[in-house]
């Protein structure tokens, strides 16, 4: 089956009785240029090992084996995972792993420990920006991710500091990784379509942050406690905060107290975050 050609798609749902699954985030890519502008933003050669969430029909599966890579794919759908298997670990025994079950049960240490050279997704977008964010909390995880998103959401983890789009995922991703929004996806380049626009994101590992790993713990969460005030002037919150975000003063920090969380910069959440180790160190 060519995995591009909608009219194909839709003769293999039919002849399967296959009804794409819209909570699970089923549009299956159907244009050849985009997908091809996906792997070539993955930057995945021959030899290379990637991670893939969501498969489904394989599209993006098949152009990634064809280029040479070693890929290790997460599929929950019971019927998709028995296609794939028939097809795809047919045709690529050496170099296609699945496994069947759900990527927000995954146990992402044991995963990455293999070790990972990038990782490309169509992820569904319910649950897109959990599975990312799980994944992006592991050391291991891998330097490039190239992802298809909703793009409201890929416009959200690349927002810099001030914007209005500024959050949680925006200092969670930026925190270890460069974001880049490639390019727009129009939703007729998917069978079905979705009911909003798509994007083409890659995220690149960039190494400027300097907290230890329970350090970028800390950061993950005193960022997850202020935008839940995200109105709220720092000082405020601060002032008010629990345990162990308790006692934080911005002004020790050289930021001004009357600021909100969205306009702060990653060397800024890391001072926050260090005043944060540093009182849980104190006896």
């Amino acid at each position: 089956m060519n995995r591009t050609a909608l009219g194909e798609v839709r003769a293999w749902c039919l002849a399967r009785g296959f009804h794409p699954n819209k909570t699970l985030g089923q549009n299956f890519l159907v244009d050849r240029n985009i997908l091809d502008a996906i792997v070539a933003e993955t930057g995945v050669g021959a030899g290379g090992r990637v991670l893939e969430v969501g498969p489904g029909l394989g599209v993006l599966t098949e152009a990634l084996l064809r280029r040479g890579a070693r890929v290790t794919a997460i599929e929950k759908d019971p019927a998709l995972a028995a296609w794939l298997r028939e097809s795809l670990c047919a045709a690529f025994p050496e170099t296609l792993t699945l496994i069947e079950g759900d990527a927000l049960k995954a146990d992402w240490p044991a995963l990455l420990a293999g070790g990972f050279d990038a990782f490309a997704s169509n992820l569904p977008y319910s649950v897109g920006t959990r599975i990312l964010m799980d994944l992006l909390a592991e050391p291991a995880a891998p330097p490039r991710l190239t992802l298809l998103l909703q793009r409201e959401v890929a416009d959200r983890l690349a927002a810099p500091p001030g914007s209005p789009g500024r959050g949680t995922a925006s200092v969670w991703t930026q925190m270890g990784h460069d974001v880049r929004v490639a390019r727009p996806v129009g939703p007729g380049c998917f069978w079905p379509p979705p009911e909003v626009t798509s994007a083409i994101v890659t995220l690149t590992r960039h190494g400027r942050c300097g907290l230890p790993p329970v350090g970028q713990a800390a950061l993950r969460a005193l960022a997850k406690y202020l935008f839940t005030q995200r109105r709220k002037q720092l000082g405020t919150v601060l002032r008010r905060a629990p345990a162990p975000f308790a006692g934080i003063d911005p002004a020790r920090a050289g930021i001004d107290p009357t600021r909100r969380a969205e306009t702060l910069t990653l060397p800024e959440w890391e001072a926050l975050a260090a005043q944060a180790l540093a009182q849980e160190a104190t006896p």
